[in-house]
């Protein structure tokens, strides 16, 4: 009778383990590191907020998110790794309004493509970019400067990280929508740029409002607006560009993506996590102070979202004729 009633039980366990096994390895997640792979080197905003945030994750989840930079290409060598990284829920990593919304864009032989590589799980933040102009520079605002690119075009400069970047791209889109000749002159990085525009050497330039403010603030350049939609909290005083130029709106942005192929209940369990972080008030603040703005998405809504910016920056490089060499 026992024997009876034991067998009865270890039936009844072997039947319903193959209902127990889906269950038990969504559990399992994760079960060793996550990799959170960020294609810059330490310092950029996507690789001070992600860190931030990983080390949020890892005390949510049983196992730690370790940062990988692989820097390299204007973020080109991170992404590829990325990109051709197994879709097994254990490598996270950071996207970009220049490596997965410009780059596809304006890079001839770029190793990834950004829409078919990758799910887009959320974003992390979002950060605008802003006109600022040396003291000596005439116009205090976009429709003084509008006025002055018109009546002399071509004839004033202004700087940029380099071609094919996110400030040198939202010159175009201002140009373009403006209606105004300006001339690029490109530096190897935005440093370079912003020493030349303290020096007086180029009137203006467009820079991220993170490393323009103390400038800024110190006086020593001018903020004439804010490529966001909206003005920047950290500026209240700044007028947006859109307020000169309806529907002109041009940001810097980061977000989580995974490899394609990586599993749903991975890819939802993420995106709920890192959004509930990026809701909670004391983890947002901290997104703030470090330059960026929080930005939680749906998953259908990251996906939309970067779609919707490479559309938008194809035609741009289009319209602008900027092609790069990787």
């Amino acid at each position: 009778m026992n024997n009876h009633i034991a067998r009865r039980g270890l039936l009844g366990t072997a039947l319903a383990l193959p209902a127990l096994r889906p269950v038990l390895a969504q559990e399992a997640w994760p079960a060793r590191p996550v990799r959170l792979l960020i294609p810059f080197p330490p310092g950029q905003a996507t690789d001070t907020i992600g860190r931030v945030l990983a080390e949020a994750l890892s005390a949510k989840w049983p196992q730690r998110v370790v940062v990988e930079n692989r820097a390299g290409g204007a973020g080109v060598v991170g992404t590829e790794a990325g990109a051709r990284a197994a879709p097994d829920g254990y490598t996270l990593v950071a996207s970009t309004s220049g490596t997965n919304g410009i780059n596809p864009s304006v890079i001839r032989s770029l190793p990834y493509d950004a829409e078919k590589d990758f799910n887009y799980v959320t974003l992390m933040f979002t950060v605008p970019l802003m006109i600022v102009a040396h003291p000596s520079f005439a116009p205090n605002d976009i429709a003084g400067l509008i006025a002055a690119a018109k009546a002399d075009p071509g004839g004033i400069s202004y700087g940029s990280g380099g071609p094919g970047t996110s400030q040198h791209m939202s010159a175009e889109l201002f140009c373009s929508k403006a209606g105004v000749k300006l001339t690029h002159v490109p530096y190897r990085g935005s440093g370079p740029a912003m020493a030349d525009l303290l020096a007086g050497n180029i009137p203006m330039m467009f820079d991220s409002v993170a490393s323009a403010l103390p400038h800024i603030r110190g006086g020593r350049i001018k903020a004439l607006g804010v490529t966001s939609a909206a003005r920047a909290p950290q500026l209240p005083e700044v007028p947006a560009i859109a307020e000169a130029i309806p529907g002109y709106e041009a940001i810097g942005w980061a977000g989580i993506a995974v490899p394609t192929g990586t599993p749903e209940a991975v890819v939802n369990r993420v995106n709920a996590d890192v959004t509930a972080l990026l809701r909670d008030p004391a983890f947002a603040a901290r997104v703030v102070q470090l330059g960026g703005a929080p930005a939680p998405q749906t998953v259908a809504e990251a996906n939309a979202f970067v779609r919707a910016e490479i559309a938008k920056w194809r035609e741009v490089a289009r319209n602008a004729d900027v092609r790069l060499d990787n």
